[in-house]
């Protein structure tokens, strides 16, 4: 009995070792996975990449071109 208490120990932690580590990656890749889909979903609503911002110039004319559709 002492020695299957001595061998059966370190398989013991082994398979332990394994299952963390499984379950680790696989929700390490889960996160991956989900970033990527948000990724995903956040180009098709923008056009893809970036969206920059107006320069002034841009704001100045779009101001005046709304002013000017107003009156």
């Amino acid at each position: 009995m002492d020695g299957m208490m001595q061998m059966g120990l370190p398989v013991l932690g082994i398979v332990a070792a394994a299952a963390v580590t499984f379950y680790a990656v696989s929700f390490a890749e889960l996160r991956e996975k989900s970033f990527r889909d948000l990724d995903d979903e956040s180009e098709d609503e923008n056009g893809g990449g970036f969206q920059k911002s107006l320069s002034s110039r841009e704001r100045r004319s779009r101001r005046k071109a709304d002013k000017q559709a107003k009156s």
